[in-house]
């Protein structure tokens, strides 16, 4: 348990992961970061979290506030994870960072009964608008890189998401788009304003 001075903000996109995920659950956050969403788990709902990130300053991070995460790498670890051993997968603002994104998809819904999958939509009018204007890769505060040091390799757009989900046969239980202000629609089946509006999505995901 963590101590009570360890508390911290969490952005809107990991409060509506929060909140897709049960009281009491078993849960693997794969590239957890700093530990903020697996913190909020514990306090809030319980959760029995465990976590992987990839990098050294994210894993001292955790540590030091009593989470339980390992050092490692969604594109080479998860294989050693086995079948349904949670009840949700997290890949939080990771998937367009990862070598091989539809093996990492696979691998969540493998381990876990349920996937968590967020992302920044690369087909949101405001990188749009930049890129046509000013002829530039646009950096954001979402997508705060230039374009020789971002950590994204695979640019995704919600519909391109959507289109894998249903290639890979998954289930689409629940997909919410947020703008640059946090506000929150539902994409439905109609994907074509959720791609243009919405600068982050979240997908929670079953076989």
């Amino acid at each position: 348990m963590m101590a009570a001075n360890t508390a911290r903000s969490i952005r809107a996109d990991l409060q509506l992961i929060a909140d897709m995920i049960e009281p009491h659950s078993r849960l693997l956050d794969v590239g957890c970061g700093d530990g903020t969403l697996l913190e909020y788990l514990d306090r809030h709902k319980h959760v029995d979290g465990r976590g992987i990130e990839i990098s050294t300053q994210g894993v001292d991070a955790c540590v030091s506030a009593g989470l339980s995460v390992i050092q490692g790498n969604a594109d080479t670890d998860l294989a050693d994870y086995p079948d349904q051993a949670f009840d949700y997968v997290v890949l939080s603002q990771t998937l367009q960072a990862v070598q091989a994104p539809k093996t990492v998809l696979g691998h969540l819904l493998r381990i876990g009964r349920r996937a968590i999958v967020s992302f920044p939509n690369f087909a949101y009018w405001r990188l749009r608008w930049n890129l046509a204007a000013r002829g530039r890769m646009p950096v954001s505060n979402s997508l705060p890189y230039q374009w020789y040091e971002t950590p994204n390799i695979h640019f995704c757009t919600i519909k391109d998401f959507v289109e894998l989900c249903d290639a890979m046969g998954i289930t689409i239980e629940r997909s919410i788009s947020l703008d640059h202000k946090g506000t929150m629609r539902r994409i439905g089946s109609i994907v074509f304003f959720a791609n243009l509006f919405g600068e982050h999505a979240v997908f929670l995901l079953s076989r």
